[in-house]
């Protein structure tokens, strides 16, 4: 998965002091989902790609490490930013990551 025009792979970061997942490319800081962690429940709450790496797909290997990540912390996830809700509803078998009592209020 190496972009052409670093020559490098995307990496995916946890970055718990800033309370986000962190995306760089070529050591470059690339991208990030800002998150509130509140014991077991992980709210996502805002994805932000830097203009110079926007079309690449990163936004998507964005939403999906932070989703594997709370699926391997057993975290119960609330999508509040829109770009990981639509992220969800275009990769059904993440649903379960959200509460079902919740998932409607999400549009799941």
């Amino acid at each position: 998965m190496d972009s052409p025009a670093t020559g490098s792979a995307p990496v995916v970061t946890d970055n718990p002091k800033a309370s986000r997942y962190e995306l760089h490319v070529g050591g470059e800081l690339a991208g990030f989902i800002n998150y509130h962690l509140n014991g077991k429940v992980i709210s996502l709450i805002h994805t932000e790609i830097d203009s110079s790496f926007q079309g690449g797909g990163l936004a998507s290997s964005l939403a999906r490490f932070s989703l594997d990540d709370a699926r391997n912390r057993q975290l119960a996830v609330l999508p509040f930013c829109p770009y990981v809700q639509s992220w969800l509803k275009k990769h059904p078998d993440y649903a379960d990551l959200v509460p079902a009592d919740r998932r409607a209020e999400f549009g799941l």
